[in-house]
This record gives structure tokens, sequence and C-alpha cells, in this order.
């Protein structure tokens, strides 16, 4: 397994997490459910999210060493009061991205991308609740492949 990519480079590096966060969020700004969460999003958001999701899923450490890694990440989400219907709304509409992006399809990959958005963004609801209890410092998860790496024959 020590030839096995990692997630990030099987996904296409950074550019792939760029086109994924853009075609998201030019969804999210026309969803009437998600929309109104983002209206005050700088024109940046969408690369720091990608910048995110690319060391989460094995990629250099940029968010950590220029965003402010996870507790920045938290503050983005505290008081934000999501709801069931929103999470499962960011889900979906990543999944699209996702496949508008051209990110693979092999079911190995869309098995731990599909996870790990499940794990990370019933987080999230949880961690945005206003009485939510939170674990405040904590490093940018790193995301593998689990149970289904992909067949390299």
């Amino acid at each position: 397994m020590g030839d096995t990519p990692t997630l990030y480079e099987w996904a296409g590096g950074t550019a792939a997490f760029d086109r994924l966060t853009d075609a998201f969020y030019a969804r999210v700004v026309e969803d009437d459910l998600l929309g109104p969460l983002f209206t005050r999003m700088p024109p940046e958001h969408a690369h720091h999210v990608a910048v995110w999701l690319a060391e989460v899923f094995g990629g250099p450490p940029a968010y950590t060493e220029e965003h402010g890694g996870y507790p920045r990440m938290l503050s983005m989400h505290l008081g934000m009061a999501i709801t069931e219907p929103q999470r499962r709304r960011w889900v979906n509409l990543i999944q699209d991205a996702a496949d508008e992006a051209g990110l693979p399809d092999d079911p190995e990959f869309r098995a731990a991308f599909l996870g790990y958005l499940e794990w990370g963004t019933r987080l999230a609801r949880q961690n945005s609740q206003p009485d939510a209890d939170v674990i405040r410092d904590a490093p940018v998860p790193r995301w593998g492949w689990g149970v289904a790496p992909p067949y390299l024959g």
C-alpha cells in the first residue's frame, strides 16, 4: 500500500478542489436553503475551502499554515445553527459539484469523499449550535481511503 496515492493526488491536486468549490459555491448562492448562510462570504471563500479540502484529503498543510487551521474553520461555523436539512443540502450540492468539476467518479474515491463529507458536515452542524460544547483546538483532519483503496491492478 506504500504506492497508493492520497485522495488529494487521486482527485487531481489543489486545482481539482478549486474546480469543486467554484462549482459548489455557484450552486450555493442560488440555493434557497443555503444561500442565506453564504450571503456575506468574501470572494476568496471558495478557494479557502478548496485549500481546506486539499489538506484534509492528503495535500499540503496550506490551510493550517496560511489560514489558521482547525480553530479558524471552527470559528466560521460557531453560532450558525445549521439545520439538518441545510447539512443534507450541502452534501448533495457538493456531490453534484464534484460531478461537474470532473472529480474521479470511481466507487473507492467517492466512498471516501462522501465519508468525509458526512463526518465533516455532521461535526459542523453539531458545532454550530448555540449551546454547543466544542473542541476548539484540534488539527485539521487527514482523511484516507478507509477500507477500499483504489484498485491499481
